[in-house]
C-alpha cells in the first residue's frame, strides 16, 4: 500500500498546516515551509504513489489522483452516533467530534470522496479558543463548565463536506401593488387607492451556492457562519489535512438540490421585489425561479466545533475557521438563572422598602 507521509527534512517528525501563517510547520525543530516549497518537495511523491497504486482512477480536474487521496487517507466510525471521520492514513486513533466517543478504523476512503478545493483554515487553535472565551463572556447563564479546560480540549478544527452550485434563474415575480393619496375636503379626509398589477422578470446567475454534504451537521448552524470567501480556495491536496479532521459526505448531491432551490427561490424573490419602487406598498402573489446550468464542485470548507453534552441534551457550537463568524444554542444554567433572579428579586425589593420608607415619612 502506497501512502504519501508530509515529513519534515530536518527531524523526520510530520509537517502541520499553520493556519495562520499558511504554510507547514513541524511542531518539534521549529521548521517551517510555504506552500509552493512543499508542492515542489512532494509533488514527485505524489505522483509516485499514485502510479504504484494498485488500482488506478480518473484524474480529476486539478490533477490530483484519485488513488492517492484514497491511499493517504483513513476512515474512522463513530460506534455511538454513526458519523464518518476522515483523517490521515498516520492517525492511529481519534475521537467523534460530535459526541467525543472513541472511533474505529473502518478502511481506506474510496476515491470518488475527494474534494476538487478546499479552503484552508486562516484560524489557529490559540484564535479559535479565544473568539470563544470571548463569546463565552456575553452570556452570563452558561454553565461553569461549557469553559472548563476539559471541555475546550474538545474543540476540533473540522474540514465540513460541502456542494457548491453554480446556476442561472430564470426568475418571474408578479405583484399587487397600491398607490395611495390622500387629502381634506372640508371636514373629511378623503383617500384615494389605485391598485396595479406588477410583473418583474430577470436572469440571475448564481455562483457558490452552498449546502452542506453532511447528515450529522445542522444545517441551520452551517447556514449562520456563512459566508465562506471561495476566493480564497485552493485545489485540493492532501497537505491541507495535516492537523485536522474531515468529514465524509453523506449526503449525494441529488439530494441537496431542494435546497439549493430554495436558497435561490429566496434570494431572487427579493432581488426582484427591490425593483418594485414608486409604490406604497405590494404584496407579492406568485414568484418562480427555474434553475439552468447547474454545475456543482464538492468542496471542503473549514469550521471549529465544540459539541457539549448538558443535563442529557447536546449542545453544538460551530465557528468559520476563515472569518470567525460564530454560531450555537448556548446553554442555560438553571442555578445562575435562578441566583440571578433571586438576586434580582431581593435588590428590588430593598429598593421598594426603602423607596416606601421615603414616602411615608
Amino acid at each position: 500500500m502506497n501512502t504519501v507521509q508530509y515529513k519534515c527534512p530536518s527531524c523526520g517528525a510530520e509537517l502541520v498546516f499553520d493556519p495562520q501563517h499558511q504554510n507547514f510547520n513541524c511542531p518539534y525543530c521549529d521548521s517551517t515551509f510555504t506552500e509552493k516549497e512543499m508542492q515542489e518537495r512532494y509533488q514527485q511523491m505524489e505522483q509516485d504513489a499514485a502510479a504504484h497504486a494498485d488500482t488506478k482512477a480518473e484524474t480529476i480536474e486539478n490533477e490530483q489522483d484519485y488513488s492517492a487521496f484514497e491511499n493517504g487517507t483513513r476512515l474512522y466510525t463513530c460506534q455511538n452516533c454513526g458519523a464518518q471521520i476522515i483523517a490521515e492514513a498516520e492517525t492511529a486513533a481519534t475521537f467523534c467530534y460530535y459526541c467525543h466517543a472513541p472511533v474505529v478504523l473502518a478502511g481506506r476512503l474510496s476515491g470518488e470522496y475527494c474534494p476538487a478545493y478546499v479552503l484552508p483554515f486562516v484560524l489557529n487553535r490559540e484564535k479559535a479558543l479565544d473568539n470563544i472565551q470571548k463569546w463565552c463572556k456575553k452570556r452570563w447563564f452558561l454553565p461553569r463548565s461549557f469553559t472548563s479546560e476539559k471541555q475546550l480540549e474538545k474543540v476540533t478544527g473540522v474540514y465540513v463536506p460541502f456542494w457548491l452550485t453554480n446556476c442561472k434563474a430564470d426568475a418571474d415575480l408578479t405583484a399587487l401593488a397600491k398607490k395611495e393619496r390622500s387629502w381634506r375636503e372640508g371636514d373629511y379626509r378623503v383617500t384615494q387607492t389605485q391598485e396595479y398589477t406588477v410583473e418583474r422578470e430577470a436572469v440571475i446567475p448564481y455562483r457558490g451556492v452552498p449546502a452542506d454534504g453532511s447528515v450529522k451537521i445542522e444545517d441551520a448552524l452551517m447556514d449562520a457562519i456563512e459566508p465562506f470567501p471561495y476566493e480564497k480556495m485552493k485545489p485540493f491536496t492532501m497537505k491541507y489535512l495535516s492537523g485536522f479532521m474531515a468529514q465524509k459526505y453523506d449526503v449525494p448531491y441529488e439530494n441537496v438540490l431542494l435546497r439549493v432551490q430554495k436558497r435561490v427561490d429566496e434570494h431572487s424573490k427579493r432581488v426582484l421585489e427591490k425593483s418594485i419602487q414608486g409604490y406604497t406598498s405590494h404584496v407579492v402573489t406568485s414568484h418562480h425561479a427555474q434553475l439552468n446550468q447547474i454545475k456543482h464542485d464538492y468542496v471542503l470548507l473549514p469550521v471549529w466545533f465544540m459539541n457539549y453534552h448538558y443535563n442529557g441534551k447536546d449542545y453544538n457550537f460551530a465557528m468559520n475557521g476563515q472569518t470567525g463568524t460564530q454560531a450555537g444554542t448556548p446553554p442555560l444554567s438553571w442555578v445562575k438563572a435562578l441566583l440571578f433572579s433571586g438576586v434580582l428579586a431581593a435588590v428590588v425589593t430593598g429598593l421598594a422598602i426603602l423607596l416606601g420608607g421615603y414616602l411615608f415619612r
